[in-house]
């Protein structure tokens, strides 16, 4: 069995030792890094009080939010196949937190760092029958030390970019070891597949199934019942609903906003920040004085619809697109990548892009099926008129937005299936389920 390479442990050990000292400057990196210092007496407690021997458990790992959605189908997936087994969960962004209290696991926490002691420890305490990676986010040492376990390890939502680093040398030679012991990996694309291959694993145990984000998103929708209080920010009005924005995108938004707003007052704007701390809150306030627009008011203090809402927490955007009629979707202007273009996609309303979104599969099929308009290319115009004009034409062609919403729904539904089909590539790697009557009695 492979191990990782000594540059790879060397690296992560100086890694793993810088933290403590970069956590004072990253408010995130210092959450995480306390929380995970527990994870492993965490897992023995719960090891203790709650690991059936008799049952097969899985563990799935998947790093923040996005991953989590796509694990998070393909968990509900498995269950329907696999009610026998106890699930494990880890994620490594604090935004995961609340996704990870949600998922239903029987057990959820924080990854440990992927350093070979506590590896070992974390494989002791669960004793997975399988463990799954979600995306691309595999860890050589967890990997490579539960197949010298004999413990099947796979991937879910097989995404490489073309631009990831992890293909580029010498990162990929010290990555190949952890793919190279994958048993089994459902992939999103046949480009993913050859460069999952680049990556290290073998091209027979690859297959290409979808990516079950698009099952997640249509799950997210089936919950939210018609009374769901954030609905009624959008009722009454045009309402574009800006998601996961960054400050780059709320430039370009409230400058096109205020234009709007002059020639069509009754049109609504839903800002969504990706983190909304205090200080991005008040850059965002701020610039809209600047404009002379409506002063933003925060969800947490709205009781009705208004012109321009902010909202000042997190995990609400998925049923907050529903009160669009459009969506505005961040990160297409900064380096953080473009955020899920599915979830707007799912209510049957059309999406708006910026230039950098090439990188986004889902964003090119929504913009081949004509459900989506990107913003300009910076250099062909300004990016806020550009959007101005998508806002505009929307407003003034209630047909025309309808239709593209619709495509986009279409998108998103042609897409389902893919979490089926992982959980039942999961299934396969596990024994057949024993019926409860039929297992031997726990010991003492």
């Amino acid at each position: 069995m492979a191990t990782p390479s000594l540059a790879y442990r060397l690296t992560a050990r100086v890694a793993t030792a810088l933290i403590p000292l970069a956590a004072p400057f990253a408010p995130k990196l210092r959450q995480s890094h306390a929380a995970r210092r527990g994870t492993t007496a965490r897992a023995g407690r719960w090891s203790a009080q709650h690991r059936d021997r008799t049952r097969p458990l899985v563990w799935f790992h998947a790093p923040s939010v996005g991953e989590g959605r796509q694990a998070e189908a393909v968990i509900a997936a498995f269950r329907q196949l696999r009610p026998d087994c106890q699930i494990a969960y880890t994620h490594f962004s604090p935004s995961a937190e609340s996704l990870a209290a949600a998922i239903g696991a029987d057990f959820a926490d924080y990854l440990p760092y992927d350093l070979p002691h506590q590896v070992a420890d974390l494989l002791d305490h669960l004793a997975p029958d399988l463990l799954v990676f979600t995306k691309l986010d595999l860890w050589p040492e967890l990997a490579t030390a539960a197949a010298r376990r004999a413990i099947p390890v796979a991937l879910v939502a097989g995404t490489v970019r073309p631009g990831s680093g992890r293909l580029s040398w010498p990162v990929r030679s010290w990555l190949a070891p952890g793919y190279g012991e994958l048993s089994a990996a459902a992939v999103v694309s046949d480009a993913d597949a050859a460069r999952l291959a680049r990556l290290g694993t073998p091209r027979d145990r690859i297959s290409v199934v979808g990516d079950p984000r698009f099952d997640s998103v249509l799950q997210v929708l089936q919950r939210v019942s018609a009374d769901e209080p954030l609905l009624r920010f959008g009722r009454g009005a045009p309402t574009l609903v800006a998601g996961s924005t960054w400050p780059e995108d709320e430039s370009v938004l409230l400058e096109a906003f205020a234009r709007i707003h002059l020639s069509r007052p009754d049109a609504r704007l839903i800002l969504v920040p990706h983190e909304p701390t205090p200080a991005h809150l008040a850059r965002v306030d701020a610039t809209a004085a600047r404009l002379g627009l409506p002063r933003p008011v925060r969800l947490s203090d709205a009781t009705e619809p208004v012109p321009l809402l902010l909202v000042d927490r997190t995990g609400v955007l998925a049923r907050l697109y529903g009160a669009g009629t459009m969506a505005y979707v961040g990160g297409g202007f900064g380096s953080a990548g473009l955020h899920s273009v599915l979830e707007p996609a799912a209510w049957s309303i059309p999406v708006i892009v910026g230039p950098r979104w090439q990188e986004s599969r889902d964003a090119e099929l929504l913009l081949e099926a004509g459900a989506a308009e990107a913003v300009a290319e910076l250099g062909e115009g300004e990016p806020d008129e550009s959007l101005q004009r998508i806002w505009e034409a929307w407003l003034s062609d209630e047909p025309r937005r309808l239709a593209q919403g619709q495509r986009a729904r279409g998108v998103v539904e042609s897409g389902a299936g893919a979490a089926e089909a992982s959980a039942a590539m999961l299934a396969a790697l596990l024994p057949a389920a024993v019926p409860i009557r039929e297992r031997p009695a726990p010991r003492s």
